[in-house]
Formats: structure tokens, C-alpha cells, sequence
């Protein structure tokens, strides 16, 4: 009962954080066209929504959003695609977390009650929750190989799509996806990294699925 609660208001709050992103984002007007990195406003409402889930950050959220919710709806849930797409919201939430505090908080200011609230949620709450009721609850055990090659498909796929939208609308979500900036073989060395970075994490947890207690 504990874990289908924590895992359920895990759903929840990223259900309320994607919604209030999505009104943060039909309301930021502005001139248009403006494709500076990053930035919602300068295009029409459902391009700033498109813009919204673009994000790597709300991408992340959504995965743990999905799970939490399977998990809350059976504590045990299995499966191969499941497991991949489990692994991957706990590497991609963890590195959001990790990386938003050590690297972006000093420069990235939320503006009013509702912004701050969105990014607290999305940057704090659930990657620390995620990762807390993985340890305390798994379900354990889920991760092998296949399961860590499988899980790396969403790092790679974020990354193309990020490139083949941002050549059609010469917008991107972050300052190391800039190819108008940087230019592609710098894009490329940057995505090598940030794939070794999420690989890296993915290995994390697949040791310590392998050597905390099992939850089934």
C-alpha cells in the first residue's frame, strides 16, 4: 500500500507540473519569430507546446510519470519494454536533477509563484522521489544488459529528434544542442557525451538492482 501511494503521488505531480507548464506556455506571448535557445515564447501556442516537450527535462518527467503510474496500479509490473522504459526515467530523472542543481539553478530564474512551483516539482521532487522509491520499493529485479542497451534508445532518439526539428525551426532547448551556435561536429562530440553520461548512470542502477535486496 505504502508504494502504490508514493508511486501514485509520483503520477500526480508530474500530471499537475506538465499541466501548469502547458498554461505557463500558452501564455508566453511575445514576438514572433524568436528562436532563442531555450525560450518558449516567439511562436504560435501549440509550437510553445511543442517547445515545452521538447525538453529532455520534461521528457524525463513524463517517463517517471508513466511508471510511477504502472507501478501504483501493480507494485510488481514486469516486462522488457517496461523495464527499459523504467531504467530509463530513473537515469534520465537522475541526471536532470543532478545536473539542473550543480549546473543550471545559479542561472536559470523561474519568474512567479506557478514557475517556481513547475520547477521545483520537475527538478527536485520528482527526481529525488524516483529515486528514493526505486531504492525502497524497486521493483527489483528489472535490469540486465538488454534491458540497459533498450533503455538507451531514448537518449539517442531525444537527441535525432532535437536535431532533424531544430534544422526545420532553427530552435533548440539547450545551449550544447545549438547547431546554428556550435555546428554539427561539436553537436556530435556533445551527444556522444551526454549518452556516456546516461550510460554511465544506467550502469549505477543496474548494480545496485543487482545487489539490493530483491522486492519481488
Amino acid at each position: 500500500m505504502v508504494a502504490r501511494l508514493w508511486h501514485g503521488s509520483i503520477a500526480v505531480l508530474v500530471l499537475v507540473a506538465i499541466i501548469l507548464q502547458m498554461v505557463i506556455a500558452i501564455r508566453a506571448n511575445g514576438p514572433a519569430p524568436e528562436v532563442t535557445t531555450g525560450l518558449l515564447r516567439g511562436t504560435h501556442a501549440f509550437g510553445r507546446i511543442v517547445r515545452v516537450f521538447s525538453f529532455f527535462t520534461i521528457q524525463s518527467n513524463l517517463l517517471c510519470g508513466f511508471t510511477a503510474l504502472t507501478l501504483a496500479l501493480n507494485p510488481h509490473r514486469d516486462g522488457a519494454i517496461w523495464r527499459a522504459v523504467r531504467l530509463a526515467a530513473l537515469f534520465g530523472i537522475a541526471v536532470t536533477g543532478i545536473v539542473y542543481s550543480a549546473i543550471l539553478a545559479d542561472i536559470h530564474e523561474p519568474n512567479g509563484f506557478t514557475e517556481i512551483l513547475v520547477n521545483s516539482i520537475v527538478h527536485y521532487v520528482v527526481p529525488i522521489m524516483i529515486v528514493i522509491g526505486w531504492f525502497l520499493f524497486g521493483p527489483r529485479p528489472r535490469i540486465d544488459r538488454r534491458t540497459v542497451l533498450l533503455s538507451l534508445a531514448f537518449p539517442v532518439l531525444w537527441i535525432a529528434y532535437t536535431l532533424i526539428r531544430g534544422a526545420a525551426v532553427h530552435w533548440y532547448p539547450y545551449p550544447f544542442t545549438d547547431v546554428d551556435v556550435l555546428g554539427y561536429g561539436r553537436i556530435a562530440l556533445n551527444g556522444v557525451l551526454v549518452i556516456a553520461l546516461l550510460a554511465a548512470v544506467s550502469g549505477v542502477f543496474a548494480y545496485g538492482d543487482r545487489r539490493l535486496r530483491s522486492t519481488d
